[in-house]
C-alpha cells in the first residue's frame, strides 16, 4: 500500500512539473494576476492564432476598440454572438466559462489600455478595426484580425 501512496505522489509531482514547465509557452497566462486574457491592446494585437484563447481574445480586443473609436453596433449582442456560436461548436461548459472569463478580462483591458490615447483612433487602425468587426457581426470569429496600429 505504501509504494502505491509513494508511485501516485511521484505520479502527481511528474504531472505538475510538466504542466508548469508548459506554463512560459501559454502567451494569455497573465503571471501577475493570475487570469486569462490579453492585458493589454499590443499583447492582444500579438496572440497566435493557434493560442486556445486566441478567438476570445481577438473578438474582445476589436469590441473594445470599436467601442472606444465610436463604431455603432451593440458590444453586448456581439459578446452573446460569440458565446453562443462558441456553444454550437460543442465547447464543455468548462472551457466556455474559461473563454467567457477571457474575454470579458480582455475587453476590460484593453478599453483601459487604450481609453488614454487621443490619437488611437488613426485612419489606418479603423479601416482595420472595420474589417474586423463586419467579419465578427457576419459570425466569423477565426482569429485573423489586422495588425494595423
Amino acid at each position: 500500500m505504501s509504494s502505491r501512496r509513494s508511485d501516485l505522489a511521484l505520479l502527481l509531482v511528474v504531472v505538475a512539473s510538466v504542466s508548469l514547465a508548459l506554463l512560459p509557452g501559454c502567451s494569455t497566462v497573465v503571471k501577475v494576476t493570475g487570469k486569462e486574457g490579453a492585458s493589454t491592446d499590443q499583447a492582444a494585437r500579438y496572440v497566435k492564432p493557434e493560442d486556445p484563447l486566441a478567438r476570445p481574445i481577438q473578438v474582445a480586443w476589436t469590441s473594445a476598440r470599436a467601442t472606444h473609436c465610436g463604431f455603432m453596433f451593440d458590444p453586448a449582442k456581439l459578446r452573446s454572438d460569440y458565446l453562443a456560436d462558441e456553444t454550437r461548436r460543442g465547447v464543455d461548459p468548462y472551457q466556455l466559462q474559461k473563454l467567457t472569463e477571457a474575454y470579458d478580462y480582455t475587453l476590460n483591458s484593453v478599453m483601459e489600455t487604450i481609453s488614454a490615447d487621443p490619437s488611437y483612433c488613426n485612419k489606418e487602425r479603423t479601416e482595420a478595426i472595420r474589417t474586423d468587426l463586419k467579419r465578427y457581426l457576419a459570425g466569423d470569429y477565426s482569429p485573423t484580425a489586422r495588425l494595423a496600429r
